[in-house]
């Protein structure tokens, strides 16, 4: 009898102590889960966007075929776009291009990007020497994804195709705002919805995209295109 109970104290004690130990990870997976699909925990809570929502099972395209299907659907991207009403989004494919191809960018949620930019803005294309850009100064990135099921990752036909936000940000007067460095932010959703921009609608769920840029102060807030890619 007393070594019965015994077995059944050290059985309990060790599955206390296992749920212990296993506990914690279950939960970092949980949010690392939720972290793949762009849906964090916080923002459950505040019902804020805490960084852009990201894409999984991203297909990892060569240049030339990232550009097939950029071809394909920048179209549609730029029809999608130019609905929200924002001034001068239905001219924007027209502005210089400063990537060769399509790149993938994993602080866009794994999306792939195309940069334009204005005329006021040419000194983007000198990248890491550009300085601090004019007043009138206006980036636009748009983005899609192509995502592909790992059961079947090297067939094509497996893809799916995704349009994705157009990023924006313009630089404003002086004053507009020290901590952006005088940028506004704006998103504007594939189907055309404003959703947010800095100073107006929206702003404060387009605040993650001050604190990232804010790293960059050095170069006026810009991150830049990968070298790879740079026309």
């Amino acid at each position: 009898m007393i070594a019965r109970l015994l077995q059944i104290v050290l059985f309990f004690s060790f599955t206390a102590a296992l749920f212990a130990l296993l506990g914690p990870l279950l939960k970092a997976q949980d949010r690392d889960e939720d972290a793949e699909v762009g849906v964090t925990r916080d923002e459950e809570d505040s019902g804020l966007p805490k960084r852009h929502v990201r894409a999984w099972q991203v297909a990892d395209l060569p240049p030339n075929e990232a550009s097939r299907i950029y071809d394909l659907v920048r179209g549609a991207l730029a029809k999608a776009y130019a609905s929200s009403g924002i001034d001068g989004i239905e001219n924007y494919q027209g502005l210089k291009r400063y990537n060769t191809s399509p790149y993938l960018s994993s602080a866009h949620g794994k999306h792939y990007l195309n940069n334009y930019a204005n005329d006021t803005a040419r000194l983007y294309g000198q990248f890491e020497k550009a300085g601090k850009l004019p007043v009138g100064s206006v980036l636009y990135k748009d983005s899609f994804s192509v995502t592909q099921s790992h059961q079947d990752f090297s067939a094509s036909e497996s893809r799916q195709i995704m349009l994705g936000p157009l990023f924006i940000m313009r630089k404003m007067e002086p004053g507009f705002s020290h901590l952006t460095g005088d940028w506004q932010y704006i998103q504007i959703q594939p189907d055309g919805a404003l959703l947010g921009m800095t100073g107006g609608e929206g702003a404060d769920r387009v605040e993650y995209c001050i604190g990232c840029h804010l790293s960059r102060e050095e170069y006026d807030h810009l991150f830049f295109i990968p070298v790879t890619h740079r026309s």
